[in-house]
């Protein structure tokens, strides 16, 4: 059986403790990526959607929505490694659908690749463009719900600024995880 993701061709996803790396050392990239930010308002501008599309694209459904789930859990615990270094206190925040949304980002990710939706460079980029845009679901269905936000501000504020940024990273992604294919010369199909 020829191996679906990028992870799965390099190292494998063979046993628990491989899988136990694979989550905590994705859980880290995406912390990492967070941390760089241009200060927005309400919502910052991180690499986080970045780093999220290409923990997905590399470790599959299953595996990237784990890594997910573990990065929430790391910041629930009150580690700081959310946007700005913010911990458990931003899953009560304004940004908290767009947190909670993460986990669906990367689950679909993955699942494009194992669907074989995610083959080159073009159809992975539009994967990852679909993708984010579907992040603005929950992104703005929280501040929308819970702080009473119109549409008029969800746009202007809070969807708007980002758009031409997440096509960027989504293509940014793609050539990231295509290039890696290309590099290890496994790509199937």
């Amino acid at each position: 059986m020829r191996a679906q993701t990028l992870t799965q061709a390099v190292i494998g996803h063979e046993g628990l403790v491989r899988k136990a790396g694979l989550i905590l050392g994705g859980s880290l990239f995406i912390a990492l990526a967070a941390q760089v930010s241009v200060p927005f308002f309400p919502v910052p501008l991180t690499l986080q959607t970045l780093a999220i599309l290409i923990v997905g694209l590399t470790f599959g459904s299953r595996l990237g929505a784990a890594t997910l789930a573990a990065y929430l859990a790391e910041g629930a615990m009150g580690l700081p490694v959310f946007a700005g270094g913010a911990n458990g206190a931003a899953l009560m925040g304004p940004t908290a659908g767009f947190l909670y949304g993460f986990v669906g980002m990367a689950w679909l990710a993955g699942l494009a690749v194992e669907r074989g939706l995610a083959r080159g460079v073009v159809t992975t980029a539009l994967c990852g463009i679909v993708i984010s845009a579907l992040l603005y679901v929950p992104g703005l269905a929280w501040p929308a719900a819970v702080m009473g936000k119109a549409a008029p501000e969800l746009w202007a504020y809070w969807m708007a600024p980002f758009l031409i940024g997440d096509a960027f990273k989504a293509v940014i992604a793609a050539m990231v995880v295509y290039g890696g294919w290309k590099a290890l010369g496994a790509r199937r199909g």
